[in-house]
């Protein structure tokens, strides 16, 4: 690539990154997309509750808008993972693991984060599969099955209220003793939600489809989804390098619409954004690169 200095970077090329890029690029701005093609969702087999693209898998419509931003010759990319960053007097410059280097007067982080898979076997190679976070994007395809929600406390029981509309056959798994109140578990017995303590073994599984839940007690229970919502960190660091605040529950906090903590860095997608889904991606990205060719536009001026 001969030219390393841009108006805007933009750090992740799934749905938040490439909405943004066409954004920018419909604005005639000097954009960089770097993307290592590593994304969170790469096991999930397909993807709801985006108008147009219902159904399709996460990579046809990742391609599918790569193909449609690269016809705005203002854009590039770079495959590769971009590993550190450093403001510059300008603005910023990045370096990829390959030590090759960019600059631009502003950025975007989409991202991503990265799930910490809990130390039950199974767990990962189902997840995204029938082990699912998002009744909107997966609960259809599930609805009235048997299905389980894999957490404790009042989180659980919120969860439950939820997952409560798309099936009847529903059970919450503590993996361990409840911490559900006695009044919460008397509204759950009341609907019927079942509450089981018993620590988990494993989960059987062909190909990612569970098929039951194996206790450390080698009890066994058939189940066909299970709800869970794993602990997170960021894909990236280099926001915290550069001085980006993150919430109290990990996530990159936002001052407004799509702004960081620090001038010229904004957030978008499952980074900064306690719902991930692909439609919300997209809209925060589209937001994240009109905001900033604003911000341009009054620099200019």
């Amino acid at each position: 690539m001969e030219n390393t200095d841009f108006e805007v970077i933009i750090i992740g090329g799934s749905y938040a990154g490439l909405s943004a890029a066409m954004s920018l690029g419909r604005s005639l701005r000097k954009t960089l997309v770097i993307d290592s093609g590593k994304p969170c969702n790469a096991q999930t087999p397909h993807s709801h509750n985006f108008l147009t693209q219902d159904g399709r898998t996460p990579e046809e419509i990742a391609l599918l808008g790569k193909e449609q931003v690269a016809n705005y010759p203002t854009v590039q990319f770079h495959d590769g993972l971009a590993e550190t960053g450093r403001k510059t007097e300008n603005g910023f410059e990045i370096a990829t693991a390959t030590g090759d280097t960019f600059t631009a007067k502003k950025l975007i982080f989409a991202t991503g984060l990265k799930d910490q898979m809990p130390d039950i076997a199974g767990y990962a190679e189902c997840w995204g599969i029938s082990v699912i976070h998002c009744p909107y994007c997966h609960g259809y395809e599930v609805k009235n099955e048997k299905t389980g929600i894999l957490a404790n406390g009042g989180a659980g029981f919120e969860y439950a209220k939820l997952i409560s509309n798309w099936t009847k056959d529903l059970t919450i798994f503590t993996n361990g003793a409840s911490e559900l109140t006695p009044e919460q578990t008397e509204k759950l017995s009341g609907r019927n939600i079942r509450i089981v303590d018993k620590p988990i073994a494993l989960l059987i599984h062909k190909n990612g489809l569970l098929e039951k839940i194996v206790f450390k007690d080698q009890s066994e229970e058939p189940i066909t989804a299970i709800y869970s919502r794993p602990a997170f960190k960021q894909h990236s660091t280099i926001p915290e390098q550069l001085g980006c605040a993150l919430t109290e529950t990990g996530l990159i906090k936002l001052e407004t619409f799509q702004q960081t903590t620090v001038p010229g860095i904004y957030a978008a997608g499952d980074n900064s954004h306690m719902a991930r889904s692909v439609a919300l991606a997209v809209s925060a990205g589209s937001m994240a690169g009109a905001l900033i060719n604003r911000e341009l536009i009054e620099e200019a001026f």
